[in-house]
């Protein structure tokens, strides 16, 4: 068996590598451009700096249940169809964002735009097909790292290409040329990919519209952790509701709360269906896994993603802001920090395949708690430089988090992978909304302060009940064969 990744071939495995993290980068540059497009925009449409941290935190929103939805059909359908079908319609949807007159608009489109960045699930689910376990850890590093790098992509080039038009408009030609980019490797993934190797087995859950569990206390707990996905959800109608932007209708508002409180209500009921028969009869042992591994890698990526949408969000307008520095110059320094998951991620991955996922986790962890409470206390007379190397190695310890997390998601359960993988994407978008919805509240040092305690809190859920994967995973094959998977 081959024990050494050879990341410059371009054939079996390594293809698929190579041609989804790739999609993922497409996706992120389409989705988290407008972070380093917001002062172009900010500019030239006039807008004031409340509508543009709302304008950012809608860029999030609708990921939160497109990565539960992506999760289910990924696992359902396979990966080739739903990454190409993100791809072309994502960019259709951000060609007609770019192409708004008015605010009401542009805030609607955003929102919808939202939906690309549940591309992530995908390639999860068809880099763990492709790589054996001993290998997932630094595959799924290289694929989030390099596919995240879309963020710093964007960072460094659309800035430019929106100034090389010399007009206002200019951002608008820049997110266009993105979008038709997108669109045109979506049609490519499609005709160059396969779900699985020849031969392979795609596992596919029993059931879809919830996850299955294995005891009926896993099932309680996995209830509970559908609430911060709707409470996200309602604190941005709150942040759009009279009492503060006043964008939607006390009337609207109120529409969408009720709307959540029966989506949840019905979720409940359809977790339930599915789960009742499924426990009652006595869950098979080799499909027996403990939600609590699922629950605290979520909040561990609600940290560590959530924080890298947020920062690499605002980082642009904190540097403009507070550092008074020119657009370009603090686009480019913002693009330092997405720049690290080059190697962060992948690095995040491959320790946690060497020295274990637990130990890699717990250290980072401890790293993200230190340089963001380091960050807390940052005021407008520090050193641009100072600042600059302190959200670089928070960036380094987050997005090294970022692939801790996902070199151990695959282990859970391999049939439901991309309902996990979903799951955990989507809580890192709530990260992202509840960071970025206290931005728009507090000042910068605030912000920070808050990523770095939430850091801490999670370290101790880490520390005291998360369990190293260990053992052997086992599938039923279509044949009625059970194949064994070792776990470490």
């Amino acid at each position: 068996m081959e024990d050494k990744l050879n990341l410059f071939s371009f054939k079996g495995k390594y293809r698929i590598l190579h041609l989804t993290w790739f999609a993922f980068f497409m996706t992120f540059v389409v989705w988290l451009g407008l972070g380093p497009m917001m002062p172009f925009i900010q500019e030239a449409l006039s807008l004031t700096e409340q509508q543009a941290k709302v304008l950012l935190i809608l860029n999030v929103a609708m990921t939160i249940p497109a990565r539960i939805i992506v999760g289910m059909l990924v696992d359902k359908l396979g990966p080739k169809i739903l990454f190409s079908a993100i791809l072309i319609l994502g960019g259709l949807i951000s060609i007609a964002f770019s192409w708004m007159q008015s605010y009401e608009q542009l805030a609607l489109l955003r929102f919808l735009s939202g939906f690309i960045g549940a591309g992530f699930v995908v390639g999860i689910r068809i880099i763990s097909e492709w790589f054996p376990v001993k290998q997932t850890g630094i595959a799924q590093g290289i694929y989030g790292g390099w596919g995240n790098f879309g963020s710093a992509g964007a960072a460094f080039c659309l800035p430019f290409i929106a100034s090389s038009f010399g007009d206002v408009n200019g951002w608008r030609y820049a997110i266009t040329i993105a979008s038709v980019l997108a669109i045109l490797y979506g049609v490519f993934y499609y005709f160059n990919v396969s779900n699985t190797p020849k031969g392979s087995t795609y596992f596919k859950p029993k059931k879809s519209g919830a996850m299955e569990v294995s005891s009926y206390l896993d099932l309680a707990l996995y209830i509970v952790m559908n609430i911060p996905l709707y409470l996200a959800l309602s604190l941005l109608t709150w942040k759009l509701s009279p009492a503060n932007m006043a964008m939607i209708s006390s009337t609207i508002e109120d529409v969408i709360y009720c709307v959540l409180t029966v989506i949840f209500v019905l979720q409940v009921f359809k977790t339930w269906h599915i789960n009742a028969q499924h426990l009652a009869q006595g869950v098979p042992r080799q499909h027996q896994y403990k939600f609590k591994q699922v629950a605290i890698l979520d909040w561990a990526y609600l940290v560590t993603f959530g924080t890298e949408l947020a920062v690499v969000s605002i980082l642009a307008m904190f540097y403009v802001d507070w550092f008074e520095l020119p657009k370009i110059t603090a686009a480019l320094l913002a693009g330092v920090y997405p720049f690290i998951n080059l190697f962060a991620r992948p690095c995040g991955g491959y320790l946690s395949d060497k020295h274990g996922r637990k130990l890699t986790l717990m250290i980072v962890f401890f790293g993200i708690s230190l340089s963001f409470l380091a960050l807390g206390n940052v005021d407008k007379s520090w050193s641009i430089y100072l600042v600059v190397l302190l959200t670089i190695v928070g960036g380094i310890f987050s997005k090294a988090g970022s692939g801790a997390v996902f070199a151990m998601v695959p282990l859970i359960q391999r049939r439901l992978t991309g309902q996990i993988a979903g799951m955990a994407g989507a809580f890192g978008n709530v990260g992202a909304v509840m960071f970025l919805t206290l931005n728009s509240l507090v000042d910068y040092d605030q912000f920070f302060m808050l990523i770095g305690t939430v850091s801490t809190i999670v370290l101790v859920l880490i520390v005291v009940f998360l369990e190293e994967p260990k053992g052997y995973m086992t599938e039923i094959l279509d044949d009625g064969t059970v194949e064994i998977i070792k776990l470490n």
